[in-house]
């Protein structure tokens, strides 16, 4: 009998401490990345690479961390920015929650702005606020390819492998940027009336001021305007900050008192140029819904908006309400993301299941594994592609 319990003791603790070890590596695999990050290749035979820049104000912190996570790749680069309606509390905790993400911690590819800008509602404090982005973007990566804005109440339709699979089918100098000559009701209520913005030199926070007098249009260069939201290319970029040449501060001159500016600076500056001016896809890429004629903002999507978003083969969309359900059916169908983790794409190495994030792990972040959203968005991509190459949408 002694000799029988002292084989089930040896039994019970050979399995015990065969348990013990399969539970300890698990929890190793789970809570520990890999100590050093993949390298990251840039140039014409590797996968293009995007700078995001990525604001809100105050309440944001928590949709700003989820649209990080939705578009998050460590080949990409991302700027932070809560605007000076946020509290330094709000900006301390959103720094917090983007260190404790293993991967971001590892490749050090987010940033946050510290100190923050002044932004207006309808005011050129708007422009300010993206050249200093791209400023500081251009500074801290010298890889990126193209610069995207996104405010805290967009969202992708498209994984980061299908956004680099396709735009790397194309030349790495091609800007999307909506645009239009055709002023139509803006000329008028847009461009000839004179506002000064205070948020470029007041401190306390107040709405545009409206000038008496309007002036009449310039004549020295063409008015543009479209969708103030942007993918464009670092060449262009390079371009309007470093500038060669004088346009983009005329224009920033002239713009730093148009209502909506936003909304014109970067499309005249590509369309009077001519160094520029053939590089213009006619799209955002962006899905809205605007009234007739359109508000101010577009409607709030939601899930009865899910199945023409997806149809619709956008990159992004645009606005949702906070945590509306239809951003976690985005996430579940399209992005493959689960809460509080980052999209995984092909970089990603480690085992998928409820309990462990395979993005704690990663084998190369410079090969990518499109998915069938990315199809769609291909497609969407060829059209414009070919219209383009027709040469019959552009600064027109």
């Amino acid at each position: 009998m002694g000799a029988e319990k002292k084989w089930l003791f040896t039994l019970f603790s050979a399995t015990f401490f065969s348990l013990l070890l399969l539970v300890f590596c698990s929890i190793s695999t789970f809570g520990f990345p890999k100590p050093f990050p993949s390298m990251i290749y840039h140039g014409s035979h590797y996968p293009p690479s995007f700078a995001y820049y990525i604001f809100g104000g105050h309440g944001d912190k928590d949709r700003i961390l989820r649209l990080l996570l939705a578009v998050y790749h460590p080949r990409n680069h991302y700027l932070l920015h809560l605007d000076v309606d946020a509290s330094d509390d709000e900006r301390h905790k959103l720094v917090a929650a983007v260190k404790a993400v293993p991967v971001i911690r590892s490749f050090g590819n987010v940033d946050v702005v510290g100190k923050p800008d002044r932004i207006t509602y309808m005011g050129a404090s708007n422009i300010a606020a993206i050249l200093h982005a791209v400023s500081i973007l251009l500074k801290l990566d010298s890889g990126w390819n193209w610069f995207i804005t996104l405010s805290a109440s967009d969202y992708p339709l498209i994984t980061q492998d299908d956004l680099s699979y396709v735009f790397s089918s194309f030349g790495r100098d091609l800007n999307f940027i909506d645009h239009s000559s055709d002023l139509g009701w803006k000329e008028a209520h847009r461009f000839q009336p004179i506002v000064v913005d205070p948020g470029l030199y007041l401190a306390r926070r107040s709405q545009i001021f409206h000038a008496t007098e309007k002036r009449p249009m310039p004549e020295a260069f063409k008015i543009f305007t479209g969708s103030q939201w942007v993918i464009l290319s670092r060449s262009f970029l390079e371009y309007c900050i470093l500038g060669w040449d004088n346009l983009p501060r005329v224009l920033l001159m002239y713009f730093n008192n148009v209502i909506m500016s936003q909304e014109s600076y970067f499309h005249s500056i590509i369309c009077n140029s001519p160094e520029y001016q053939n590089t213009t896809v006619n799209s955002d890429l962006r899905y809205m819904i605007w009234d007739n004629p359109p508000k101010m903002e577009p409607h709030f999507l939601n899930i009865s908006d899910y199945v023409e978003m997806v149809q619709s083969g956008a990159a992004f969309a645009r606005q949702f309400k906070k945590n509306d359900p239809v951003l976690d059916v985005i996430d579940d169908k399209i992005l493959k993301r689960g809460k509080h983790r980052v999209v995984p794409g092909a970089w990603c190495a480690g085992r998928k299941s409820w309990w462990m994030d395979p993005c704690t792990q990663w084998g190369d972040v410079n090969v990518l594994k499109p998915g069938p959203q990315g199809k769609k968005f291909e497609e969407v991509i060829a059209n414009l592609i070919e219209d383009w190459n027709s040469q019959s949408n552009q600064c027109k």
